[in-house]
C-alpha cells in the first residue's frame, strides 16, 4: 500500500474494517516492534467482540522493521550484550527469543548473546506473524518510510502526525517509540565533528569499513560499548588502533546480561524503601551487596580485578569468568528493575542524584562485556593492533587530511605514548544522548527532533506513559515507550522493561 493511499475496503470475503482507532507507531525498532505485536495480541482477544477497538496501525519509520540503530547491523561480530533469554518482545513469554532461535537451528545456551542481527531478524518476523493476524481481524496495517517529525496537540480528539515527507497522518492513538540517534560530541570536539575523517559512531558498521582507508591508525574515543565494537571492527579489518577516554577505564567482565537466577529478597526491598530516607543509598548498596552473597560464599573483592592497569585487570576478570567464580552479574538484573522501580517515587534531583552516587556500578558493571568480546579485546592487545591511552588527548586538530594529537605526560596506559601522534582517523565511541521531546513554543505541537527556540522538554512522564503538555493537565493520547521513557526510569533501554512498558501501552490502547 503506497503511504499516502487511502484505507481501503476489504476485499470479498474478508472481514468487514472494524470502527474505532487508528494507531500511529513511531518506530519499527525493538520497542515498537513490541508494541505492535503485544498491541495485535491483545486485540486478537477481543476476537469477537461487537465492536473492536482499532482500524488501523501505521507504523513509521525509514528503516525495516528490527533494523534500528540498536540491532540493525548484519555484521556477526557485533554481539547483543544481554542474553538471549532476557530479550523476548513479548512480556509474559521471557522464553519467546530463545524458542525463535532454536526454531532456526540455533544450539546455543540461553545465557549466550547472540549477533544483534539476530534480533533484527527476530523482530521483522514477529511483526511479519502479527501482521497476518491484524489483517485477519480485519485491521488495516502498514509502514510509512519516513521520520516522524512532530505530533500535533489533540484537536477533535484526534492527533497528526507530521512526517519528513511533508505528509501528516490523522491518528487516534499515537505510540513515540524513538530510539538513541543523536551521537554525543565528545570532549575537546566541538567544531571538528565535520571532517571527513571523524566519524561520529561506528554504526553502521559498513559505513566504518567505507570510510576508513586500509590499514589506518585510527583513535577511538571512549572505552565503553560503542567503544568496544568500534575496536573490534577496526582491529578485525586491519587498522593499529588506540583506544582512550577521560577515565581510561574499560568496563567488568561477564558471561552475559542473563535473568535472575533466583529471588533476592534484599533487592526486592529496594523498589519499596522510602524515597525521603536519608540512608536510601546506603541501603541500596547493602540489598546489592547481601544478594551477591546468597549467590556465592566467594567475596565480591575476589570476583573482580583490583589491577590498576585495565588490560590486567580485563586479562584478570577473564580468567575469573572463565573459572566459574564470577557471580555478580546474577543479580545486575534484579537491580536495574529494582531502580526501574524505586526511581518514580524519587523527586526528580533525587533520582538524578541516585544515579550519579551509582555511576561507578554503571559504568562498570551495569554494562559489562560479554566475555566473548573480552576474549577478542585481549587477542588484540596482544598482537599489538590495540593500544589504550591514558589519560585523554591534551588537544586534537587537524592536520592536514590526518589529525594531529598532543596527548598528557605521562601519557600511556599500559604503554608510553610520544607527545605528539598522528592518525588517519578518529571514531566516536562515546555513545548517544537520550531522546528528549519537546512542546512548540505554542503548545501546539510535540516535537520528536531537535528542539526550537522557546520550546519546552518534556521531563516527566507519569505511570500511564502518557504525555501531558504540563503537570496535572490532561493526558494526550501520546504514549511513550522504550528509551524515550528516561525521564522516568533509568535504564530505560532494559529489555525485559521495555517489554512490559510495550504491553502497558497496548492493553490501554486495545481497551479504547
Amino acid at each position: 500500500m503506497s503511504p499516502t493511499a487511502p484505507l481501503r475496503s476489504p476485499e470479498p470475503g474478508r472481514p468487514a474494517p472494524p470502527a474505532g482507532q487508528d494507531v500511529v507507531i513511531v518506530g519499527a525498532g525493538v520497542a515498537g516492534t513490541s508494541v505492535f505485536v503485544q498491541l495485535v495480541r491483545a486485540l486478537s482477544r477481543q476476537a469477537g467482540a461487537a465492536a473492536r477497538t482499532v482500524r488501523s496501525i501505521t507504523v513509521v519509520d525509514p528503516r525495516p522493521v528490527g533494523w534500528g540503530l540498536a540491532f540493525g547491523d548484519d555484521d556477526p561480530l557485533l554481539l547483543c550484550n544481554s542474553a538471549a533469554e532476557v530479550n523476548s518482545l513479548l512480556a509474559e513469554d521471557h522464553a519467546d527469543f530463545v524458542g525463535y532461535l532454536r526454531e532456526h537451528g540455533w544450539n546455543g545456551s540461553p545465557r549466550d548473546c547472540v549477533p544483534r542481527a539476530r534480533m533484527a531478524a527476530y523482530c521483522r518476523d514477529r511483526h511479519t506473524g502479527a501482521r497476518a493476524a491484524a489483517t485477519a481481524l480485519g485491521i488495516v496495517v502498514r509502514q510509512v518510510r519516513a521520520d516522524a517529525e512532530s505530533v500535533g496537540a489533540r484537536t477533535g480528539g484526534r492527533h497528526r502526525v507530521r512526517l519528513s515527507t511533508g505528509q501528516r497522518l490523522t491518528a487516534d492513538a499515537v505510540v513515540i517509540c524513538t530510539g538513541v540517534r543523536r551521537p554525543r560530541v565528545p570532549e575537546g570536539f566541538a567544531g571538528l565533528t565535520a571532517h571527513p575523517r571523524y566519524l561520529d559512531s561506528p554504526y553502521p558498521s559498513e559505513r566504518l569499513r567505507r570510510q576508513t582507508r586500509p590499514r589506518s591508525r585510527v583513535l577511538v574515543l571512549g572505552t565503553r560499548q560503542s567503544a568496544i565494537d568500534a575496536a573490534l571492527l577496526l582491529c578485525r579489518d586491519g587498522h593499529r588502533t588506540v583506544m582512550t577516554s577521560p577515565s581510561g577505564r574499560l568496563p567488568s567482565v561477564r558471561l552475559s546480561l542473563g535473568a535472575p537466577p533466583r529471588d533476592f529478597p534484599s533487592v526486592e526491598r529496594i523498589a519499596r524503601l522510602d524515597p525521603a530516607d536519608p540512608l536510601l543509598e546506603e541501603k541500596v548498596l547493602r540489598g546489592a551487596v547481601e544478594a551477591v552473597r546468597l549467590l556465592s560464599r566467594r567475596p565480591l573483592r575476589r570476583q573482580t580485578s583490583t589491577a590498576p592497569d585495565p588490560v590486567q585487570r580485563l586479562r584478570e576478570e577473564t580468567a575469573l569468568v572463565d573459572a566459574g567464580v564470577c557471580h555478580w552479574p546474577g543479580v545486575v538484573v534484579p537491580l536495574l528493575e529494582a531502580a526501574i522501580a524505586l526511581a518514580p517515587a524519587l523527586p526528580a534531583p533525587r533520582r538524578h542524584a541516585l544515579m550519579a552516587r551509582f555511576a561507578w556500578f554503571t559504568g562498570y558493571y551495569a554494562t559489562a562485556m560479554t566475555v566473548v568480546n573480552a576474549r577478542r579485546l585481549l587477542a588484540h592487545f596482544a598482537t599489538g593492533a590495540l593500544r589504550l591511552a591514558h589519560p585523554y588527548p591534551r588537544s586534537v586538530v587537524r592536520d592536514g587530511d590526518a589529525w594531529r594529537v598532543e596527548w598528557p605526560e605521562p601519557a600511556g596506559t599500559p604503554d608510553r605514548f610520544d607527545r605528539f601522534d598522528h592518525f588517519d582517523h578518529i571514531v566516536n565511541g562515546t555513545g548517544f544522548h537520550q531522546p528528549t521531546l519537546h512542546w512548540s513554543p505554542d503548545g501546539k505541537a510535540l516535537r520528536l527532533k531537535g528542539a526550537a527556540d522557546g520550546a519546552g522538554a518534556v521531563e516527566h512522564l507519569e505511570a500511564d506513559l502518557r504525555v501531558r503538555r504540563r503537570p496535572g493537565a490532561r493526558p494526550e493520547r501520546v504514549w511513550v515507550a522504550g528509551v524515550g521513557t528516561h525521564v522516568r526510569v533509568p535504564f530505560a533501554n532494559h529489555l525485559r522493561n521495555v517489554a512490559r512498558q510495550a504491553r502497558q501501552v497496548a492493553e490501554e490502547i486495545a481497551g479504547g
